[in-house]
């Protein structure tokens, strides 16, 4: 008999699986279920940028594209991010077409980091950040933060966690799960603590669009950060295009060129009708981010007001399109919390451990979804709360 625990890589057995993939499994088995748990606009792709990518189809562009991606998507992506958040790339050589944020996040790590080193995760965040960077033989560090904060990542904290072996700093903002952002202010107070260091700055802005009552603030747009700054955005969350998988990654010519080698071998390049899609929406789309941002900030008030009413406490979010209330009085775990909830009154939102420690005792919730829904969910989280209290 073939003996499997003799060929699987340890690095890849030792994994822990995500937690939110838990709960999509038990939601593909159960019926009636009004779920709160993806962080996926309900929005359908505009149609301009659909027709743009049926169009190219039309016109027989179905070939491979440079490996960095079309030159013309490139310089279109640097005319947004100046024309938005006032930071400069050169598009010939600092900008690399990706397969979604993701593989930008993953491209970027593989680049920089080497085992031993030590990269500063703030939590609670999206759950790839740490075992791609275990992949790699890195060494994952938690940095905490906390409600009373806000969840923002503060100068006290980073100094607390910086070592000799401190190699890279994660700062997923707008976040996933929380909500939460950091402004320029904040961010310049960050910059200070890592001016006189070596550490590069891997910033995953890939919710940058959607903030509500202040526009984002860039990292890589503070002075005398942009050098060691790796930037990630992405199209799926701003205009409605998760299932396109495309992104980007910008950086300094030095770093990105390393990503790009990487990219090379294992992708080759993003898929090109998507490529000419992106082309559309980063070009003509502005208008199509202001109606859906509109929109999800409708439904942010509605949830924040509807989680009060019931009794929890919730930190109120300025950006991204999730809540993250605290659940942490009812002698459960956010685990046990979540699970009781689906299955007495089949109504799913995901456990705050998921997104790292620091997240125990919370729980995320997306209104990405219609107000209907939204409206439906709290009546059955109002009756579960009731029947525990």
């Amino acid at each position: 008999m073939f003996d499997y625990s003799k060929v699987l890589s340890k690095k890849a057995t030792e994994l822990k699986p995500s937690g939110i993939r838990k709960f999509f499994d038990i939601l593909d088995e159960m019926q009636g279920v009004v779920s709160l748990t993806v962080g996926q606009p309900d929005f359908l792709t505009p149609w301009h940028i659909r027709d743009a990518a049926i169009t190219s189809l039309e016109q027989g562009k179905t070939y491979y594209t440079s490996n960095s991606g079309l030159l013309l998507f490139r310089e279109r992506i640097a005319e947004y991010l100046e024309r938005r958040f006032a930071v400069k790339y050169n598009p010939k050589d600092e900008i690399l077409v990706t397969v979604g944020g993701s593989e930008a996040i993953d491209l970027a790590i593989r680049a920089i980091v080497e085992p031993g080193d030590e990269v500063l995760v703030v939590e609670p965040s999206y759950v790839c950040y740490t075992p791609i960077t275990q992949l790699t033989g890195g060494v994952a560090v938690s940095i905490p933060t906390r409600a009373e904060d806000n969840f923002k990542l503060t100068p006290e904290l980073l100094r607390k966690y910086i070592t000799p072996k401190t190699k890279m700093l994660i700062l997923p903002y707008p976040n996933n799960p929380t909500g939460a952002i950091m402004t320029h202010e904040d961010l310049r107070r960050i910059a200070d603590v890592l001016r006189d260091t070596n550490i590069v700055v891997l910033t995953d802005e890939i919710y940058g669009e959607l903030t509500y009552g202040r526009k984002h603030s860039s990292f890589a747009a503070i002075p005398s950060m942009w050098e060691r700054t790796i930037y990630v955005g992405g199209f799926s969350k701003t205009y409605a295009m998760t299932g396109w998988r495309l992104g980007y990654v910008c950086a300094p010519k030095e770093m990105l060129r390393q990503m790009l080698k990487i990219h090379q071998y294992a992708i080759m390049c993003a898929p090109t009708m998507s490529q000419y899609a992106g082309i559309k929406a980063v070009t003509d789309g502005d208008a199509d981010i202001e109606y859906m941002r509109d929109c999800y900030d409708q439904r942010r008030r509605l949830i924040l007001k509807g989680l009060k009413d019931i009794g929890l406490d919730c930190f109120e979010p300025e950006g991204a399109f999730y809540v993250f209330p605290n659940i942490g009085g009812f002698g459960m775990t956010s685990e046990q919390f979540c699970e009781k909830l689906l299955y007495s009154e089949k109504c799913a939102i995901v456990p705050g451990s998921a997104f790292g420690d620091s997240g125990e005792g919370f729980a995320r919730i997306s209104y990405a979804y219609s107000v209907d829904h939204i409206c439906k969910a709290l009546e059955r989280i109002d009756k579960f709360i009731h029947e525990i209290k």
